[in-house]
C-alpha cells in the first residue's frame, strides 16, 4: 500500500503559466494578511503594555489616611518618616483631625467605603505610654506596644497590588518612624529608661509593633488569577459555544424553516441555561480552591449570579460580534475584547495612566468591582454605577442579537431561493440539451432506414427510442429530484467527509 497515493500524483510546476497567477494570489493575499495581524497584535501589546508602564511611578496616586489620636512624639515620627519616603513611588499620606474620624472603627469605614486605600492611626496617649513603660515598673509590665500604630486595609481589592503598594508601604513607613523616634527621643529615652528593668529595655529596644487591620485577608494563590484568567476562560467559554449553537441552526437550517421569533427565544432559553451552568462551575471553582478564605455560602450564591450576567451579556455581545461584523474580522473582534476587558481590570487606574479609565465603561471592570462587594461585605460599594454598565449591555445585547435572528433569516432565505433557482435552471438547460439532441438521432435512425432497414425493425427501433427517451426524461427528473433532497437535507443526515478537513480555517480580511 502506497503513502496517500493520490497525494503523490503529478502536478503541473509552480512555474507552469496556469498555476503561475494563483501563486502570486496566494503570496499577496498571505502577506496582507500577514500584516493586518500583525498590526493588530502590536496594538494590543502596546495597548496591554502601557496600561503597566511606569506602575511604580504611579503608585503616589494611592491616598492613604492618617489620624494622628496620640499627638505626640510617635504622631511627629511618622509625618517625620512620610517626608522622608514621600515621592512618585510612596503612597500619599493625607492627614485628617480626630474630630473628622473619632473612632478607630470611623477610620476602618472610610477604607471600606473606598475613600482611601488604607488608613494609618496612632493609639490615643501612646507617646505618654511609652515613656511610662521606659522608666520601668507596672506600666513597663502592661505595655501593649501593638496597641500604638494601626493600619487598616483590604486586601481582597487587587491584592496582588495592595500586598506591595499599601501594606508594604505602610509597614516601611512604621520602620522608618520608628527610626525618626529614636533619632528625636532616643537621648532622653536612654536617660529616662530604667536599665534594670527587662520590660523597660524591651520597650526602648522594640518600642512598638505595626497592627495589622486587614478587612478581607486574601492570601490563597488563586487570588491571582481573579482579574486576568478567570475572565478570559469566561469570554473564551462563551465564544465556543456561539460558535457550536451558530453550527447547529446552520446544519439543521432552521433559520429557513422556524419562526425568527420562535429561534430567538430558543437560543435566549439556550444561552441563558448553558451561562447558568457555566457560571455555577465558575463560582464553584472558585470556592473549591479558596484555601480558608473567608467567604460564605450568601456570597458564592451572589457571585453565581454576577457571575451568570457577566457570562450572558458577554456571550450576547459575541453573538453580535458574529452577526454585524464581516466573517474575517470576528477573531480579530473576539482577541480585541478580550484584551480591552482584561487590561481594565489588571491594575487599578489610579496606578495606570489616565487614559486606560475607559475602562469604567467595559463589563469586565464592573463585574470585578461587583465581585469585590460581594467578597468584602459590602466594602467596595460601587454598585450605583457597575450594575447599570453590566445590564446595559444586556438589555443592547438581548435587542441587537434579536434583531441579528431576523437578519439572518432573512439572508438564509434569500441564499436558499438563489441556489434553488440556480439548480432548476441547470436541471431545465440540460434537459433542453437532451431535447435539442432527439431530432438529430430520429435524422440518423431514417438515414440507416434508406439503408435497408426493414419498416418492422424501424417500428421497433421508434417505440425503443421513444421509450428510451420518455425513461431517460423520467430519470432526469428523478435525478434533479434526488439531487434537491440531497441538497436540502441537513449536513448531519450526508455521509461524514471529515477526512477531506484540512483543518480550521478562516475567512480572510484580504483577497487578491
Amino acid at each position: 500500500m502506497q503513502f496517500y497515493p493520490k497525494a503523490r500524483e503529478r502536478r503541473p510546476s509552480i512555474h507552469d503559466p496556469s498555476v503561475l497567477p494563483r501563486r502570486l494570489g496566494v503570496l499577496k493575499a498571505a502577506a496582507a494578511n500577514l500584516l493586518i495581524l500583525q498590526i493588530l497584535f502590536l496594538g494590543l501589546f502596546c495597548y496591554i503594555f502601557g496600561s503597566l508602564f511606569q506602575q511604580s511611578g504611579h503608585i503616589h496616586n494611592i491616598n492613604i489616611l492618617f489620624v494622628d489620636y496620640d499627638g505626640g512624639a510617635i504622631g511627629d515620627a511618622a509625618r517625620i518618616a512620610f517626608q522622608k519616603l514621600k515621592g512618585p513611588g510612596f503612597p500619599t499620606l493625607i492627614e485628617q483631625s480626630a474630630s473628622v474620624y473619632p473612632r478607630p472603627g470611623s477610620i476602618e469605614g472610610a477604607v471600606c467605603d473606598i475613600k482611601y486605600w488604607g488608613a494609618l492611626y496612632t493609639s490615643a496617649n501612646a507617646s505618654n505610654a511609652l515613656s511610662a513603660a521606659l522608666a520601668g515598673g507596672s506600666s513597663a509590665s502592661s505595655y501593649n506596644k501593638t496597641d500604638v500604630l494601626t493600619m487598616v486595609w483590604n486586601e481582597v481589592r487587587y491584592p496582588a497590588v495592595v500586598d506591595s503598594a499599601v501594606a508594604g508601604s505602610m509597614k516601611l513607613l512604621s520602620e522608618t518612624a520608628r527610626v525618626a523616634y529614636s533619632q528625636t527621643n532616643g537621648k532622653m529615652a536612654l536617660e529616662s529608661v530604667n536599665s534594670s528593668d527587662p520590660a523597660a529595655l524591651a520597650a526602648l529596644y522594640d518600642p512598638w509593633t505595626l497592627t495589622d487591620n486587614n478587612i478581607l485577608p486574601t492570601t490563597q494563590g488563586s487570588r491571582l488569577i481573579y482579574n486576568t484568567l478567570v475572565i478570559i476562560l469566561i469570554l473564551i467559554q462563551e465564544f465556543f459555544y456561539l460558535g457550536t449553537v451558530n453550527g447547529l441552526y446552520a446544519q439543521f437550517k432552521l433559520y429557513t424553516s422556524v419562526s425568527p421569533h420562535r429561534i430567538a427565544t430558543a437560543r435566549q432559553i439556550i444561552s441563558l441555561i448553558y451561562t447558568l451552568v457555566g457560571a455555577m462551575c465558575t463560582a464553584g471553582a472558585i470556592w473549591a480552591f479558596r484555601s480558608g478564605w473567608n467567604v460564605n455560602g450568601n456570597q458564592f450564591a451572589l457571585t453565581w449570579l454576577v457571575l451568570w450576567l457577566f457570562a450572558h451579556l458577554n456571550f450576547l455581545v459575541l453573538d453580535v460580534f458574529t452577526i454585524w461584523l464581516p466573517p474575517p474580522y470576528v477573531p480579530m473582534a473576539l482577541i480585541s475584547w478580550v484584551i480591552l476587558n482584561v487590561t481594565s481590570i489588571l491594575l487599578p487606574f489610579e496606578l495606570s495612566p489616565a487614559f486606560y479609565k475607559v475602562g469604567y465603561a467595559l463589563p469586565a471592570h464592573a463585574v470585578f468591582q461587583v465581585l469585590i462587594d460581594i467578597w468584602s461585605s459590602g466594602c467596595n460599594p460601587q454598585l450605583y454605577h457597575s450594575l447599570p454598565v453590566l445590564f446595559a449591555y444586556e438589555v443592547l445585547g438581548l435587542i441587537l442579537s434579536s434583531i441579528g435572528v431576523y437578519r439572518r433569516a432573512h439572508y438564509a432565505c434569500i441564499n436558499q431561493e438563489k441556489d434553488e433557482k440556480t439548480f432548476h435552471q441547470r436541471v431545465a438547460d440540460t434537459l433542453a440539451e437532451q431535447q435539442q439532441a432527439q431530432p438529430v438521432r430520429r435524422e440518423t435512425r431514417r438515414d440507416d432506414q434508406e439503408g435497408g432497414i426493414s419498416e418492422t425493425e424501424s417500428e421497433e427501433g421508434d417505440a425503443m427510442q421513444r421509450r428510451g427517451t420518455a425513461t431517460s426524461i423520467t430519470g432526469q427528473a428523478g435525478l434533479a429530484s434526488t439531487i434537491n433532497r440531497e441538497m436540502s437535507r441537513s449536513r448531519v443526515d450526508r455521509p461524514d467527509t471529515s477526512r477531506d478537513s484540512t483543518g480550521p480555517s478562516f475567512a480572510l480580511a484580504y483577497r487578491d
